[in-house]
């Protein structure tokens, strides 16, 4: 099953092309890393595959729901957004709960679920701790629990390592591959590189709306002319750089 396709997905605002007839087939039950710089059309496209974003032009769908059906999406979609929605007269447990209550989702269970996810992100100590009084950190954490909380079928995050000390990120990686591993499709925004190398079973790289290269990351790091091994930086910057001599490198490999 084809956990998100698009075809030829166009988003305009004006003058402005955001997302240029964008195909996307990727698979249930992995993670699917999205790169590219800023203004490059990402988070519009997150918002296109979320319903949050009438496309110009183009289809979708996620789980074979079309991404326009806003209400078909909700159950089978989890969201964290770079700035996460929290309420912050809230604690941790309250807007969990909250959220759990807007989902229908049955009391018992997902208290339990709660906890469990508190504890795996340390966030039990302080999950009745107002969210106004929250780092950073800490909310990303609230928030990532909020995305997963109903168990959705798949989940976009961006830039879910954000605010996060090393060994918070190590968690949210490992807890990344876990719901890849069940079979959770991930599609995964993040400007740090080494995350997706680590996590990502495919990288899809957009540049200018469209979507440049796309390819397995050991693949897309494989020098085809000399068979050296280069960084997934290496690859983004030489596909997204506006210098010629880039541009002509890039061409070359």
């Amino acid at each position: 099953m084809v956990g998100i396709e698009t075809n030829e997905l166009t988003k305009r605002y004006s003058e402005t092309l955001a997302v240029d007839r964008l195909d996307l087939s990727i698979p249930e039950g992995i993670v699917y890393g999205f790169l590219g710089p800023n203004g490059a059309g990402k988070t519009t496209t997150m918002r296109l595959l979320t319903g949050l974003t009438q496309p110009t032009s183009g289809t979708g769908s996620v789980t074979d729901v079309p991404i326009t059906d806003r209400d078909g999406l909700r159950s089978h979609i989890g969201y964290l957004p770079e700035e996460p929605p929290l309420y912050e007269h809230a604690t941790a447990y309250e807007q969990l709960e909250y959220v759990a209550g807007l989902r229908d989702l049955p009391a018992e269970t997902t208290r339990e679920r709660i906890d469990t996810l508190l504890d795996e992100l340390d966030l039990t100590a302080d999950a009745g701790t107002r969210i106004a009084d929250y780092s950073k950190g800490m909310r990303q954490k609230t928030a990532y629990i909020q995305a997963v909380l109903h168990e959705p079928d798949v989940v976009f995050l961006d830039e879910p390592t954000s605010g996060l000390d090393p060994r918070a990120a190590r968690t949210i990686r490992e807890l990344i591959t876990d719901l890849a591993d069940s079979g959770t499709t991930v599609f995964l925004s993040t400007h740090i590189l080494p995350v997706v190398e680590e996590v990502a079973d495919t990288v899809g790289i957009l540049y200018d709306g469209q979507l440049v290269a796309e390819d397995a990351p050991e693949t897309l790091t494989q020098r085809a002319e000399t068979g050296e091994t280069q960084t997934l930086e290496d690859v983004f910057l030489e596909l997204t750089s506006t210098d010629p001599a880039a541009d002509e490198r890039a061409t070359d490999g």
